[in-house]
């Protein structure tokens, strides 16, 4: 046992050493992928699903979160959505593993829909696909809520909720325990203000801490899109600021935003702890020259102070040090 323990000591430490002298360089890819969901699966690889720029909702793989590679779609033309706006494409894809299904949330919506977009659910044997579409989970007229869309799944005390909204709040329901429906006689509530997005949860010790992005995401070079943290010790809120201040009113705390290469990073993925204990951020970004390239995928570490995260230069990084992965081959 204990020589076991020391040689799995010794590869970590060697694959640490390695990956030191291996950088990545920011985007990681040439294509537009915005809105980033990650999962790993049990085959090692971690499987990334965005919103789609590609058509039917692309999905790329990789095995150390650097290189990614196309692997397919979630859809078809005779297999997407069909509910809704005919108008509407497929946003802000939620990924997640539930039961032994994968579980596909996304957002189905119109530019400006505010008042008929919604949220529908599709699930899978396979991160690969193809993804069965089982309808509408939420709709805006419907639950009240204006902006009913980029919805992240969390588990917490044994309960599978969804968090949801753009702009006008952000609210949590209660699904059933195979989170394919609400559960019944579940009501909203509302955990954060209005002027976040791109909702977000990280339970890491005793905090939860709440990601989000704010302003414009979508103006090309000229975005302003950015990533804020708060923190709780409830899921349910409230959630404060690192002043201490409400984020029930718009009181951001910005840990990432553009500069003179990159416009508008923001939509944040789950964060991916490596084989090393260093947590990692998927985003997208705008490239200032290329802004026709669309938003295009990022990575970056976060660091921890004082328990709370920050990125270094509050900046995408130009190039960094790969995360370190033992099974990367």
């Amino acid at each position: 046992m204990k020589t076991t323990v020391l040689l799995t000591i010794m590869m970590l430490a060697l694959s640490c050493s390695q990956q030191k002298e291996h950088t990545y360089k920011n985007p990681l890819t040439g294509v537009s992928l915005p809105d980033p969901s990650i999962i790993k699966s049990d085959d090692g690889y971690f499987y990334l699903y965005a919103t789609e720029d590609i058509r039917n909702t692309p999905i790329f793989r990789s095995k150390n979160l650097t290189d990614w590679h196309h692997i397919g779609e979630c859809f078809t033309k005779e297999t997407r959505p069909s509910w809704g706006s005919e108008e509407a494409g497929i946003w802000a894809p939620d990924i997640n593993h539930i039961n032994g299904k994968y579980v596909l949330y996304y957002t189905h919506a119109a530019p400006y829909c505010h008042e008929t977009c919604g949220i529908g659910v599709a699930i899978s044997d396979s991160p690969c696909g193809p993804f069965t579409d089982l309808g509408p989970l939420i709709q805006s007229d419907s639950i009240g809520v204006k902006n009913s869309i980029d919805q992240f799944y969390i588990e917490d005390s044994g309960k599978k909720y969804l968090i949801f909204g753009s702009f006008e709040g952000i609210y949590i329901i209660e699904l059933t325990s195979d989170g394919l429906a609400l559960q019944e006689g579940s009501e909203k509530e509302q955990i954060v203000g209005g002027g976040y997005e791109a909702s977000n949860i990280l339970k890491k010790g005793k905090h939860y801490y709440y990601f989000s992005s704010i302003d414009g995401c979508c103006a090309g070079s000229e975005s302003t899109y950015k990533i804020s943290v708060g923190r709780s010790d409830n899921l349910f809120g409230p959630y404060l600021n690192k002043s201490g201040e409400s984020m029930m009113n718009f009181r951001p705390n910005v840990i990432l935003h553009g500069d003179s290469i990159f416009a508008g990073p923001g939509h944040n993925s789950e964060i991916i702890t490596d084989d090393s204990g260093d947590d990692w951020l998927l985003y997208h970004s705008f490239i200032k020259s290329s802004p026709e390239k669309g938003r295009v995928l990022c990575l970056d570490k976060i660091v921890w102070k004082e328990e709370w995260p920050e990125i270094e230069g509050s900046v995408p990084s130009k190039e960094s040090r790969v995360p370190v992965f033992m099974n990367d081959k």
